[in-house]
């Protein structure tokens, strides 16, 4: 069969917009969950991954002994200020919260508990995703450990962002 110019056209179009929907990063919601993650996501092969390395809590308190608990706050303030730093990571790249598409966060429980607080952990993250401002998710994981390189921190968070 001979493709004639009108044809031609017709399937360049068709390809185009294939391409187009193809190139775009495809957020899926958990179906009935207003939990601030994703069930997953859809990264197009002309992306570029952007891997982060671990981020940690900055000092809150100057005058608190160095490297403890106390120095950087408890979980919720510990959660801001890893995810403030992550920000100023991305911004640095090129990049921003919403070009986050995976964490991984680790979390120690604090001094004489016996299990993480995750709720403290969540009134942090959810200042910085699922927001008016910036309503991008990510998928996440997040992981209770025996403890970190830094025996102050309570939290550390891995990110991966897309450049698309």
């Amino acid at each position: 069969m001979r493709l004639t110019a009108p044809l031609l056209s017709i399937a360049a179009i068709a390809l185009g917009a294939c391409g187009a929907a193809d190139s775009e990063v495809i957020r899926h919601k958990i179906p009935g969950s207003d939990f601030p993650i994703l069930l997953a996501v859809e990264v197009p092969a002309d992306a570029t991954l952007v891997y982060l390395s671990g981020a940690g809590p900055a000092v809150t308190d100057e005058t608190a002994e160095p490297r403890t608990p106390a120095a950087y706050g408890d979980i919720t303030t510990q959660t801001e200020t890893t995810l403030a730093a992550i920000e100023t990571r991305l911004e640095g790249l090129g990049l921003t919260m919403s070009d986050v598409i995976k964490m991984q966060v680790y979390i120690v429980a604090a001094p004489g508990e016996d299990s993480l607080d995750f709720g403290g952990f969540m009134e942090g993250y959810v200042k910085y995703f699922g927001t008016e401002e910036q309503p991008n998710l990510p998928t996440r994981s997040v992981f209770e450990v025996a403890g970190l390189a830094n025996p102050g921190w309570l939290i550390e968070i891995e990110a991966v962002a897309v450049r698309d």
